[in-house]
């Protein structure tokens, strides 16, 4: 987890193992060269990023020995090819490897999803829970719940008064206004943004701006790879490794790197000192600044991975990934703050049904769409899961039934007190389909629809009704709430949520919905059992009335219909159901699911 003490971690560990085993017994590595270069100032050994260690072990110019230890630092950068051989050269050589990283926080650019992997499988993964990095509390918590796509955290920001929103436009002058005032103000601080149109617009803007500032008369300039220009006082960024250009401190340029611009030489080479605590300064030639240097104020998401400031500056828009946003939104000790843009729509993301996009709602999308990469492993049990999630069975069931019950509720419809006039546009408005969803449901809960539908078409007028069918879906939703007067039998719902489809229809689809029925019950207890098991946050409050060593039939029931619930509507908060429970479970959960139901 971001700001867990990871480096207080590692280097407790590497004294441990250097005690027992000796020097040179740590090795660190990291895949890129900047975060190689960040362990080895944490750990005090020598680390290198894994490309270039494979490179060199593939050439027979390193090896490693029995008793090492490994430290592989941003291991979710690695690509799953070079975590497979790194482990085996070390599993070959009687080494210990070590993986280190946040399953949620950003992934390789190649083909990727083992750590992730790893951690999900293996029980005993070890974790750093607490967090350490926030100068406030509820943010600890919130930077959790962020990373596993807890909608219900959208809240905590707001309280917290940690969003804004607006157009683009708007935002990102915001968040530019907002990081400046923090720079003036001696803070260090961070500009994210996902638009590479956004971040030159912004890295030109705090460049004109400091010349502005500064007064400055110097005018010799360098073009740099992007079409900006850079001169003394700017801050670039090196985007390419490269060992021959080596610093007055033992090191050399490494992509990620960012400096200041302290002098321009005739030829084009540049004078840069780096910022960061290892200082250094080198003399980049021409033809690198032209081809692999940028400005450097404003950074993306990637940019930012394993950077502390003091605050944040976060664009944030519908295309923003989950881990994109997790990791910008952690890099700052006091503050952390989201500029949410309202008009740039993006149809990759789901997004609640509303007319009013604000920043709630593209938030969650953001959290609800993951762009991290999945193994093969992971990836064929998501085709799995998506074709056997209870969402879809649910979905399919409700499908067959509608078209096998259409001409039945129909024909009731035309038996039930409405106009030749009203029946035909029943049967045609675009309400007709959860008007016999709720007519499903009132007859799982034992109602006689022969009675049921004429009772409510004749209690009340439809002749001023804009849309019949909406309106009368209405009154037997509330009429079928729960079963009829006097009737003490148990609803007919598939694991205590869907309502099964009964009376007559043809063999074929009875089949087919009896079916989906088994296959929604058995995922049902599947996913109760696991939750009771891996004791998920979700099940303490249900509750439980132990009898025995287990449970009783009634509260596993109960859970069975949250799983159920959950699983539908992909729920992934702590609490049951998404939403603070206001009334006992069993109540809670039959209210929460009638309306969605209703609109399948």
């Amino acid at each position: 987890m971001a700001g867990a003490g990871k480096t207080t971690t590692m280097r407790a560990l590497r004294a441990a193992w250097i005690q027992e085993k000796g020097r040179g017994s740590v090795v660190g590595l990291a895949p890129p060269a900047a975060a190689a270069q960040a362990l080895a100032d944490d750990l005090g050994v020598a680390c290198e990023n894994t490309s270039k260690r494979l490179h060199e072990y593939d050439r027979g110019r390193t090896e490693l020995r029995r008793g090492q230890l490994v430290i592989v630092d941003e291991a979710t950068l690695a690509d799953t090819v070079t975590l497979d051989r790194l482990t085996g050269i070390a599993a070959g050589a009687g080494a210990k490897i070590l993986l280190v990283g946040d399953p949620h926080q950003l992934q390789s650019v190649d083909a990727g999803g083992a750590f992730a992997l790893l951690v999900g499988r293996r029980a005993d993964a070890p974790a750093l829970n607490e967090i350490h990095r926030f100068a406030n509390e509820w943010e600890k918590e919130a930077s959790l719940a962020l990373s596993r796509g807890d909608v219900q955290v959208i809240s905590t920001y707001g309280r917290h008064k940690r969003i804004r929103e607006g157009l683009t436009d708007e935002m990102v002058d915001a968040a530019y206004v907002a990081w400046r005032a923090d720079c003036g103000a001696g803070r260090a601080s961070i500009l994210v943004t996902e638009s590479a149109r956004d971040v030159r617009a912004l890295n030109e803007r705090a460049r004109a701006e400091r010349l502005l500032l500064d007064g400055a008369v110097d005018h010799r300039e360098v073009d740099l790879l992007d079409g900006c220009r850079a001169s003394v006082g700017d801050v670039v960024i090196t985007r390419q490794n490269d060992r021959r250009i080596r610093t007055m401190r033992g090191g050399w340029v490494k992509n990620g790197d960012r400096w200041l611009v302290t002098d321009i030489r005739r030829d084009g080479s540049v004078l840069v000192k780096r910022l960061d605590a290892r200082g250094g300064r080198t003399v980049l030639p021409p033809e690198y600044v032209a081809e692999h240097v940028y400005l450097g104020y404003a950074v993306t998401a990637h940019r930012a991975q394993g950077v502390t400031v003091d605050t944040a500056h976060i664009v944030v828009t519908a295309s923003t990934t989950r881990e994109n946003l997790y990791v910008s939104m952690t890099r700052g000790r006091e503050s952390n703050i989201a500029y949410v843009a309202l008009d740039q729509p993006d149809d990759s993301h789901s997004t609640p049904e509303t007319d009013d996009v604000t920043a709630r709602t593209v938030l969650y999308g953001v959290l609800q769409h993951s762009g991290a990469d999945l193994s093969a492993t992971q990836t064929i049990e998501g085709e799995c899961e998506l074709h056997g999630g209870i969402d879809r069975l649910a979905a399919e069931l409700e499908t067959i039934a509608a078209d096998a019950q259409h001409d039945r509720f129909v024909d009731l419809l035309s038996r039930s007190g409405l106009t030749t006039e009203q029946h035909a546009a029943v049967v045609e408005s675009t309400a007709f389909g959860p008007l016999t969803a709720a007519l499903r449901r009132a007859e799982a809960y034992h109602h006689d629809l022969e009675r049921l539908l004429p009772r409510v078409i004749g209690r009340h007028g439809l002749d001023d009704a804009d849309d019949i069918a909406a309106v009368l879906r209405y009154q037997v939703d509330k009429l079928a709430a729960t079963p009829p007067r006097g009737c003490r039998l148990r609803p007919r719902l598939i694991a205590g949520l869907i309502p099964e489809p009964l009376g007559p229809m043809s063999a074929e689809d009875r089949q087919a919905i009896d079916q989906r029925k088994e296959l929604i019950e058995s995922r049902a207890r599947a996913l109760a059992e696991e939750a009771v098991a891996s004791r998920r946050p979700w099940v303490r409050r249900l509750e439980p009335r132990s009898v025995g060593a287990g449970f009783d039939d009634a509260w596993l029931d109960a859970a069975t219909t949250v799983a159920v619930y959950r699983d539908r509507y992909k729920i992934a908060s702590n609490l049951l159901v998404g939403a603070a429970p206001t009334t006992t479970p069993s109540v809670q959960i039959v209210s929460a699911c009638s309306q969605p139901y209703a609109r399948s």
